[in-house]
């Protein structure tokens, strides 16, 4: 896959991230689920990549065979360490925590700055809702489900990237495969069944309208929301649609003058972004149930820390 922000001249080795940032920032997303971890997982890739390779001497960056897997393994590999600096920040983090928003359109299509190749794999991301049941996962657990279920590597091929047998990378994948099924269903409403349902939802939620609230949340929906200390939201997670549509309407009445209501794609998913004074002030993501017909899950996040990459659909910084 082609980087088309390649500047002429670029040497074989640095050609050949460059071929793969984006492949290599979904995988680590979807690992971590931090578009800030997952952009110091490609800052260290390619350090590693260029001191194996020798950015800059193509003799040396030609003796490896196959870069696309050179390079995911290395990723994989530092995903996985980082995650044990992940696990050390969320003891210490208030409040419930969600995955970093990602937007996976721009104001007109693919983000500012993307071409349609690079869009596609952003759009391989999974959702939010998804990503809430991966972190469940032990790493190895979760690293096995992003190759196999989300990027379609073979078993044989993962276990090279992990340094595990193919059987025992079948055991994980055996295990992911079921916890992530008995919490997701298979199947999910069409696209614009969803974005309609979302629509519905958010001016019922940001409009204050209680009963209409009360009509298109699922009896057990649960509203997770995620200021890590730093802006409003709830200690813990509320359930029950009483809770969630009271919680809701209250948000709104603190929140509503001056709000600018952005709809957009996040993770995939249908979701609005809420701007105050032209800066992203909340992401609000509905998780339906199958049939696209009522809201089972809102995701609400308001950490600042984690909206500065939502700015106005910016492309994210170079590596």
């Amino acid at each position: 896959m082609a980087d088309h922000r390649t500047p002429a001249g670029t040497d074989t080795a640095t050609q050949a991230f460059l071929d793969h940032r984006e492949l290599l920032f979904a995988v680590a997303y979807n690992m971590l689920g931090t578009v800030t971890d997952a952009e110091d997982v490609l800052q260290e890739t390619w350090l590693s990549w260029a001191g194996r390779s020798g950015a800059g001497d193509a003799g040396q960056a030609a003796e490896i065979e196959h870069p696309r897997a050179y390079l995911v393994r290395i990723a994989v590999r530092h995903a996985l360490a980082r995650r044990a600096r992940i696990a050390r920040r969320r003891e210490t983090y208030v409040g419930p925590w969600l995955p970093e928003p990602l937007l996976t359109d721009g104001p007109a299509g693919p983000a500012a700055g993307e071409d349609a190749s690079d869009s596609a794999v952003r759009a391989e991301s999974v959702s939010l809702a998804m990503l809430v049941v991966l972190e469940t996962l032990t790493p190895l657990e979760r690293a096995v489900f992003v190759l196999h279920e989300v990027f379609g590597y073979a078993h044989t091929e993962i276990a090279g990237i992990l340094g595990r047998s193919p059987a025992a990378v079948r055991q994980l994948a055996h295990r992911a495969r079921s916890h992530v099924r008995a919490r997701r269903p298979r199947y999910q409403a069409h696209p614009r069944v969803r974005r309609q349902a979302t629509e519905r939802f958010v001016a019922a939620a940001l409009g204050g309208d209680l009963g209409a609230l009360l009509e298109i949340l699922a009896p057990e929906a649960t509203l997770w929301t995620d200021g890590g200390g730093k802006a409003q939201a709830a200690p813990r997670p509320i359930r029950g649609r009483d809770k969630v549509a009271r919680a809701l309407t209250g948000y709104a009445a603190r929140s509503a003058a001056g709000l600018e209501l952005r709809h957009r794609d996040v993770n995939g998913d249908a979701a609005v972004v809420v701007f105050a004074d032209g800066s992203p002030h909340a992401v609000m993501v509905m998780d339906l149930d199958p049939d696209g017909e009522q809201v089972r899950e809102v995701f609400l996040v308001t950490n600042p820390d984690k909206l500065s990459a939502l700015e106005a659909g910016e492309p994210r910084p170079e590596v």
